[in-house]
C-alpha cells in the first residue's frame, strides 16, 4: 500500500495528499486565508529543527553522501555507495543520506552492515517510499530547509555520487555556502568521474570563461573515481579541522 509521509505522520488510502507542506507554504495563490494559518506553521518549523537539533547533538564526525534514488541495486554506482559508506564508518564517521532508495540505500546498507551510524533524513514527497531499511536513525522532515540544515549542520563533508536534480541541488547549495562563507569551509567530493566530467567543462568553459565565478570556486570539488581517496579526503579534512581547534585560544570559535 502506498504511503504518505508528513514528518512523523503516515498517511495511507484516501488518507494520502496530493500536495506536500513545502508546496502549501509557497503557494502565494488562493484567498487569504494563509495571514491567519501561516503563524502557526512557525510552531510546525521550529518542532522540526527542535527534534533535529535534538536528535542529531551528539552524532559525532558524519559525512553526508548523496545520489541519485534511482540507482537499481545491481548498477555499479550501488556498489560504490555502499563501498564508500563502509570506509568511512570504518573511518569513524557517522554516514547521512535523504534515507531513500537508490544511492541512499546503498549508503546506509554500507555504514549498517560496517557498524557504524546510519543516518536517514527523509522528506515528504507525492512519490516517497519512506526510509529505507539500513537506517539506524530516522528523521522524517516536511520542510525542505529544516532537513538541508540538518546536512549543514551535522556533516563534516559531502560525497556526491552520480545524481538528477535532488543530487545537483545539494551540490550547488553546498558550494554556495562555503563559497558566500555562510558555513566553515568543508570538503566537497564527486565520485565518478565520467559523470560528472561534462558539469565541470561547462563551468569551466562557459561560466568561468564568462568571469561569473573564480577558478577557487571550481577548486572547491574534488573529483575522483577512488572509494579509497574519497575517505581519505575526509580523514585528512577531520584531522585539519581537530588541529586549528587545538591551535586555537580557549572559548574563541
Amino acid at each position: 500500500m502506498k504511503e504518505h509521509f508528513k514528518g512523523p505522520v503516515v498517511l495511507r488510502g484516501d488518507r494520502r495528499e496530493t500536495t506536500t507542506t513545502d508546496q502549501r507554504l509557497l503557494d502565494s495563490r488562493g484567498p487569504s486565508d494563509w495571514l491567519h494559518s501561516d503563524p502557526w506553521r512557525v510552531l510546525r518549523m521550529q518542532a522540526e529543527f527542535v527534534e533535529g537539533f535534538g536528535a542529531l547533538a551528539e552524532l559525532g564526525s558524519a559525512v553526508a553522501v548523496f545520489g541519485s534514488a534511482r540507482t537499481d541495486r545491481d548498477h555499479a554506482d550501488y556498489a560504490m555507495a555502499e563501498a564508500l559508506a563502509a570506509g568511512l564508518s570504518r573511518a569513524g564517521f557517522a554516514v547521512i543520506t535523504g534515507g531513500g532508495p537508490g544511492v541512499m540505500e546503498a549508503a546506509n546498507k554500507g555504514a549498517h552492515e560496517a557498524g557504524g551510524t546510519s543516518v536517514g533524513l527523509g522528506i515528504e514527497l507525492p512519490f516517497e517510499t519512506g526510509l529505507n531499511e539500513w537506517v539506524d536513525m530516522g528523521i522524517n522532515f516536511r520542510y525542505f530547509f529544516a532537513r538541508k540544515t540538518m546536512f549543514v549542520k551535522y556533516s563534516q563533508g559531502f560525497v556526491v555520487l552520480p545524481g538528477g536534480v535532488g543530487t545537483l541541488d545539494e551540490l550547488f547549495e553546498a558550494l554556495t555556502l562555503v563559497q558566500t562563507r555562510k558555513v566553515t569551509s568543508f570538503p566537497i567530493v564527486l565520485l565518478g568521474s565520467d559523470y560528472w566530467r561534462g558539469l565541470l567543462d561547462w563551468m569551466r568553459d562557459t561560466v568561468l570563461a564568462a568571469g561569473r565565478i573564480g577558478q577557487a570556486d571550481i577548486d572547491m570539488l574534488q573529483v575522483t573515481d577512488d572509494v579509497d581517496e574519497a575517505v581519505e579526503i575526509m580523514v585528512r579534512a577531520r584531522e585539519a579541522d581537530l588541529a586549528s581547534r587545538a591551535d586555537s585560544p580557549a572559548g574563541v570559535e
